[in-house]
């Protein structure tokens, strides 16, 4: 009996604990971005590499780790770790252990470009890493160097391969789709998901910074892309376990993995969000289209206490916005390299 009694106060605590987080819309948030470097090996044209930060400005270790052991407490169950390039940074594997071994979230994952891939798929396995997400925006070297100025694709691809090795699976590919770029591989990526374990996302290009004066040339409705497929592949909506994010699914009848289309701004899922972001420079931002954000580094370089940060970032989630702000020509001056993504 006693053991009974047991479980259902642990039920009742997680739920109370889980129900701390929700926004003014009833969303549920347990999902926190959380940026390590605003730095990058890559120069997307995009994302655009920036004047670094001074080492001071960047949260150190010890600081992500605190306010991520807060944000287990009070209710998030999944962390990504961002960059720019996460893995640039240096003793990350030991950030991600760290964070692991909090025992606080069912999924801790990582997006990279893929570079370092091959070097770290097996220690980040070891320090408790679930998955990777790999930005990738062209299989072809060429094209692929023009939008990374300068990259090496062949690094990425001898990358995937490692992750797949070491079973950070489901490996993602995000694949940013600009017309008059890269809209003529999407038909070459979605091939990729019939012989491999690899789960194709095709993201609508957002308006972003610096590139708003070319965003409109280039951007490409997913709906678009979702026709032009159809008419090559047999595409059946998938509502398999592919994870709570954005996505919209699809499969190629005997594939062995799916596709997915991101779109935020043709059929945005604003009223499903479910996630935070924490900026490498300690800002906490509630929406990615949104400039609101508190910056908590301030606050604890301060001395605040954890009960006063755990009162800030409930703040944060209760004012997190309706919906993202993409369409206000005045908003997201940042540029997306600064913000996680």
């Amino acid at each position: 009996m006693a053991g009974n009694w047991s479980m259902i106060f642990l039920r009742l605590f997680n739920i109370q604990r889980y129900s701390m987080l929700i926004d003014n819309y009833r969303r549920q948030i347990d999902y926190l971005r959380l940026s390590i470097t605003d730095m990058c090996n890559l120069r997307c044209l995009y994302c655009r590499k920036m004047e670094k930060k001074s080492q001071m400005e960047i949260l150190r270790y010890e600081e992500i780790i605190r306010i991520a052991q807060i944000m287990g407490g009070l209710g998030i169950k999944k962390v990504r770790i961002t960059g720019g390039e996460p893995l640039i940074r240096r003793d990350v594997v030991s950030l991600i252990e760290k964070i692991s071994q909090m025992r606080l979230f069912s999924s801790i994952t990582l997006t990279t470009n893929g570079t370092r891939l091959a070097e770290f798929s097996s220690l980040l396995k070891k320090a408790g890493l679930s998955r990777v997400n790999i930005s990738l925006d062209s299989l072809d070297r060429n094209t692929y160097s023009k939008i990374t100025r300068g990259g090496e694709l062949n690094k990425v691809l001898i990358g995937i391969e490692e992750a797949i090795m070491c079973d950070l699976t489901p490996v993602k590919i995000n694949v940013v789709v600009m017309k008059g770029v890269n809209e003529n591989e999407i038909e070459e990526f979605a091939r990729l998901t019939i012989d491999k374990p690899l789960y194709i996302r095709f993201i609508e290009f957002m308006p972003i910074s610096h590139h708003r004066d070319f965003w409109a040339e280039r951007y490409l409705e997913s709906s678009v892309l979702k026709e032009r497929l159809s008419r090559s592949f047999s595409l059946i909506p998938f509502d398999g376990p592919v994870g709570n994010g954005p996505a919209e699914y699809y499969q190629i009848k005997g594939a062995k993995a799916v596709i997915g289309f991101i779109s935020p701004i043709s059929n945005h899922f604003c009223a499903k969000c479910n996630r935070i972001r924490l900026t490498p420079d300690g800002k906490l931002r509630p929406c990615l289209g949104d400039e609101k954000e508190i910056a908590l580094k301030k606050f604890i370089r301060k001395g605040a206490t954890d009960e006063e940060l755990k009162e800030l970032i409930l703040q944060v989630i209760k004012n997190k916005p309706k919906a993202h702000h993409f369409n206000i020509k005045e908003l997201q001056t940042r540029q997306m390299v600064a913000l996680g993504g």
